[in-house]
């Protein structure tokens, strides 16, 4: 629930900080006759994304077998990698509303007033579809390792959009860039989680060796009456974990590999951004 909950807020509340923003702007230099293509926008892109859920579904349940899990391992590193260039993209913009806001001027500036509310509308739908695709991968893969939950997804962008009204309202003060770092670190666990669930279903399909076969196992054994210990992969707590995080109690030398190289390249590329952001401000 947890894991569906953190996806949904994460990828709605930024789809409401770019209407939020565009929106504001509008308000700011009296151009509200441009207010209805935010509308538009808006309503094109989320049936959009539910025309892109049912094409997904659709696909998805025409496998069966080994395609199954190749099809499931593909998902999980497709959403690990998304993940990855959004937590990436967000590091880097230390100032989003006037990257969204240069966008909106140039679409406003254009001599012919069709193509303004065209770029306007477009700048919109274009937003909530990738947050809505990215949804919908996120919460296949997430699905597929156990930690997808509809009411934890609705609950989620219930959450954003109570959050982002709020914000813009100004009737609610929050730091945006210690709750997107914060949120950060859980959702780059998740993707590590993701890349490694999905190299084991690649090797469950038979597609690559785990070299070592488990690496180790600290699964406690199972009780007597067949039920799972707590800490077991397959019990409530350990279950919890590998929603969340990927954990798996008898992972291979392969899959291990691929969780701390991922956190490693991650680690990499943080101190790289951090770096590059502070020339930045320096210069």
């Amino acid at each position: 629930m947890i894991e569906s909950f953190l996806l949904t807020s994460r990828e709605t509340l930024e789809a409401s900080l770019v209407v939020g923003i565009v929106m504001a702007y509008l308000t700011r230099t009296n151009n509200t006759q441009y207010k209805k293509n935010v509308y538009y926008g808006i309503i094109g892109g989320i049936l959009a994304s539910i025309a892109a859920a049912f094409i997904f579904t659709a696909i998805a349940g025409g496998f069966s077998g080994s395609s199954e899990e190749i099809f499931e391992g593909t998902t999980m590193l497709i959403g690990s990698f998304l993940l990855t260039t959004m937590i990436l993209w967000m590091m880097r913009q230390r100032q989003i509303s006037k990257h969204i806001e240069s966008k909106v001027e140039r679409h406003l500036g254009h001599e012919n007033k069709m193509f303004s509310r065209l770029g306007i509308f477009s700048l919109i739908f274009i937003a909530i579809l990738r947050e809505g695709v990215e949804t919908v991968i996120f919460l296949n893969a997430a699905s597929y390792s156990g930690g997808a939950n509809f009411l934890g997804g609705t609950l989620g962008i219930i959450a954003a959009l109570i959050t982002g009204y709020l914000f813009f309202m100004s009737a609610l003060k929050i730091n945006l860039r210690k709750l997107f770092g914060f949120s950060s670190i859980l959702l780059i666990l998740f993707a590590a989680g993701l890349a490694a669930q999905g190299v084991h279903e690649f090797e469950e399909a038979g597609l690559v060796s785990g070299i070592i076969s488990p690496l180790f196992d600290i699964n406690p054994p199972v009780r007597a009456d067949g039920s799972y210990p707590l800490l077991h992969e397959k019990g409530i707590l350990g279950s919890f974990f590998k929603g969340m995080f990927g954990y798996n109690g008898n992972p291979s030398l392969l899959e291990a590999m691929a969780y701390l190289g991922y956190l490693g390249a991650i680690l990499v590329l943080y101190l790289k951004i951090e770096r590059d952001n502070r020339l930045g401000m320096k210069g």
